[in-house]
């Protein structure tokens, strides 16, 4: 069995079955496999030899960008996938920081290196007669190593949301490992369609979309996600499995229903991040199955759902996955609810999710020290993440450490609140952060975008709240924005510092404020009250 990327894409060297469909085009996987060890010699002998072997990639979700992931497995150089949705001194920060000696872009984003300090980097253009004539004289692939399983893979930015995108090493048995698991548990073949339409240069597409293709010899298809499009490529390429994270199926089902939609040839759909009601919604308009789990991009603390797992709860955690205090160093209280199901000690029973274990798969990021050692800290993985565990071991998210809130003396996190504003049938997406309190403390501020063609009256939104029984009073938001969209990272992650920033004064959309001490809401008159 192949114990590398590099060991499992050879075996598909003498494969006919097919491995790419991009529009019109097709690709066998022997054909695929034979284009991308052209380009790999082509990369390697325009490399510097004194020089890591860094190649950037500045693509889309194109065959080009297939073509450069496996030309990096069978190459056993590493592939550094920079975020093309960073722009100026960001971008040329990510490329520095992944130390890229050659940089492959593309026509469409070529202009977004233009003016900017790429000394010292080579950018190369797919299409162009330089690239043509420099994959066309190369010659038979010599590998740039024989790689091991330990060795890294990709370098692969995390999504930004709290912070500078970090580059996570991302190693050849972290890929195998998470392609030949979903492979297995999805039982995909080489008649399976895979459709890859969230960033390859994110760990979700790379490991849970691209990976268990290559591992069942199955065909990929490479899009740009678009959810007015998304069922028309389905039925198009007869897709069976798609991988998703963050908010895809919310976009999805935000768009018309239609009495056909049922008729499609989508077996299964995998991801992170989803919504319980956007997993039992998918699930039913679309006549497949929908397994969410939770993991980072650095893979160091793995939540998987299963049979049994309670509404809100992300299911159980690996082996050393905990929930600590980063204060005590010690593990949270295990949480309490009463009667309605409100958490009752959220003091003592949300924490960080860490890995007792240390690392797990997570490699390190890569030229960043200080980060390194934050992540890395009394012998654990602490992932940032907060959260808290019931009796019977089941895992809720409460939110990021950023998304802990003070409100008249009361801690308050941000993901159960946004768990029952999900309810509501007219939203589609919420997010839930803090706002300065005028006097100490924070306020709860909520931004909703509604389903389309929904509306939505704050009496409406009144009554909604005070029928939640789990809901605190303290956790009702005093600012509510009915906004267009959230921004949002290219993972379709809720960019929640920009929404903190903007505050209640800020921003598109209606605002409407709650009465100090009460529990109606209106659109303020002269400002926030």
């Amino acid at each position: 069995m192949a114990e590398t990327i590099q060991q499992l894409l050879r075996e598909r060297a003498d494969d006919d079955g097919t491995a790419v469909r991009h529009g019109d085009d097709t690709w066998t996987w022997r054909e695929h496999v034979a284009e991308a060890s052209q380009v790999a010699a082509a990369l390697i002998g325009a490399a510097d030899p004194d020089r890591p072997m860094h190649v950037g990639t500045l693509l889309g979700n194109t065959p080009d960008m297939l073509r450069m992931m496996a030309a990096a497995g069978l190459g056993g150089f590493t592939l550094c996938g920079i975020n093309n949705t960073r722009r100026g001194e960001g971008l040329v920060k990510d490329v520095r920081r992944a130390e890229c000696q050659l940089l492959v872009t593309d026509a469409e984003h070529r202009p977004l290196l233009d003016g900017l300090d790429l000394a010292g980097v080579r950018v190369l253009e797919t299409g162009t007669p330089e690239w043509f004539d420099l994959v066309g004289a190369a010659g038979p692939l010599t590998p740039y190593r024989e790689v091991e399983a330990t060795d890294t893979f990709m370098m692969i930015f995390t999504s930004g949301t709290s912070g500078d995108p970090k580059a996570v090493q991302v190693s050849h048995l972290m890929v195998l490992f998470s392609g030949l698991n979903l492979q297995g548990r999805f039982e995909l073949g080489p008649d399976d369609v895979c459709y890859v339409a969230m960033p390859l240069f994110h760990s979700n597409a790379v490991v849970a979309g691209w990976s268990p293709a290559v591992c069942a010899g199955a065909t990929i298809v490479p899009a740009r996600f678009s959810a007015s499009r998304f069922l028309d490529d389905v039925r198009r390429y007869g897709v069976t499995y798609m991988n998703y994270v963050g908010k895809p199926l919310a976009y999805v089902l935000a768009t018309p229903e239609r009495p056909d939609d049922r008729h499609n040839t989508l077996r299964v759909a995998f991801g992170n991040e989803a919504s319980d009601r956007d997993i039992e919604e998918f699930a039913r308009r679309f006549g497949c199955d929908v397994w969410d789990g939770f993991g980072s991009t650095e893979l160091a603390v793995i939540i998987t759902r299963e049979p049994g797992t309670p509404p809100g709860s992300i299911g159980k955690g690996f082996d050393g996955v905990a929930i600590y205090s980063s204060t005590t160093l010690t593990e949270c209280a295990v949480a309490e609810f009463d009667a309605d199901g409100k958490l009752l000690n959220a003091d003592a029973a949300v924490g960080e999710l860490v890995n007792t274990t240390g690392g797990g798969y997570f490699g390190g990021y890569y030229n960043d020290p200080d980060a390194n050692a934050d992540r890395m800290r009394h012998g654990m993985y602490w992932s940032g993440d907060l959260a808290y565990r019931d009796a019977d071991g089941w895992i809720y998210l409460a939110g990021r450490t950023a998304d802990w809130m003070r409100v008249d003396g009361e801690n308050l996190a941000a993901a159960p609140i946004e768990r029952v504003l999900q309810r509501l049938p007219a939203v589609n997406r919420v997010a839930v952060y803090a706002v300065p309190d005028e006097h100490v403390g924070d306020q709860v501020m909520a931004a909703l975008v509604l389903q389309d063609d929904a509306t939505l009256a704050p009496a409406e939104l009144e009554e909604f709240l005070a029928a939640q029984p789990d809901l605190s009073a303290k956790a009702w938001p005093r600012f509510v924005r009915i906004a267009p969209d959230l921004p949002s990272t290219a993972t379709n992650k809720v960019l929640k510092r920009e929404l903190a920033a903007q505050g209640p004064t800020a921003g598109n959309g209606v605002l409407w404020v709650r009465e100090e001490r009460g529990r109606s809401y209106a659109e303020p008159t002269a400002g926030p009250a």
